[in-house]
């Protein structure tokens, strides 16, 4: 398997976490974000979004990581990342995409960059627009954690799901951003849990070999 990331990226994090917590070895190919490798031909021919995480495995180039993760999940059914009722797959489901459909996408670089360069915003401005879109975001999925019966060790039971998968980079970009999480004492304890597991310390942005 090849994984084209960048170590900051918390897409690419989360399928890091995912490989990981499967046990599976893969080589890294990176793709550096702020110096534009991901406008560049070769990979814009790999990936037409021209974004990060992309997987190739077996000569088959998958993108989104979410439906990466769900590939890992279906290839390599051990340890599993989805509950098994249908209902329980579909809680699991909607806080990871609470997080990665509603909290992330509109804090991407891309977004980020667009409110600087083509609209004018200053820096303190753009920090501000993050911080309460990564706030407002997980004080809504604290709501959905805490107090359900379903939240265990984790967002859901005792073991590291797919909703971990996504939570756990996006309280890392969280708090490189300085936002207030205070609000948010089961999200922190969730992620203090998942912190203990060597395939989430493993797969932190400053344990890669691009970080800078």
């Amino acid at each position: 398997m090849l994984l084209y990331g960048y170590f900051r990226s918390s897409a690419a994090y989360r399928v890091r976490i995912a490989l990981n917590l499967k046990g599976l070895a893969y080589d890294n190919h990176f793709i550096h974000l702020q110096k534009n490798d991901q406008l560049a031909h070769e990979y814009a021919k790999l990936n037409p979004q021209k974004l990060v995480p992309a997987l190739v495995d077996d000569g088959q180039v998958l993108t989104q990581s979410l439906a990466i993760i769900e590939y890992l999940d279906e290839t390599h059914p051990e340890p599993p990342l989805l509950p098994k009722t249908p209902a329980e797959r579909a809680r699991v489901r909607a806080l990871a995409q609470a997080i990665a459909c509603d909290i992330h996408p509109i804090n991407n670089l891309r977004v980020l960059r667009y409110l600087v360069k083509d609209l004018g915003l200053p820096d303190e401005k753009k920090d501000q627009w993050y911080r309460h879109w990564v706030e407002t975001g997980l004080q809504a999925v604290e709501a959905l954690l805490s107090g359900n019966p379903a939240t265990g060790r984790f967002c859901h039971g005792d073991k590291p799901t797919l909703a971990d998968i996504c939570l756990v980079p996006q309280v890392a970009n969280a708090r490189r951003f300085n936002c207030d999480l205070s609000a948010c004492p089961t999200v922190l304890r969730i992620d203090a849990e998942c912190q203990k597991l060597e395939a989430f310390a493993q797969a932190a942005p400053g344990k890669q070999p691009d970080a800078e």
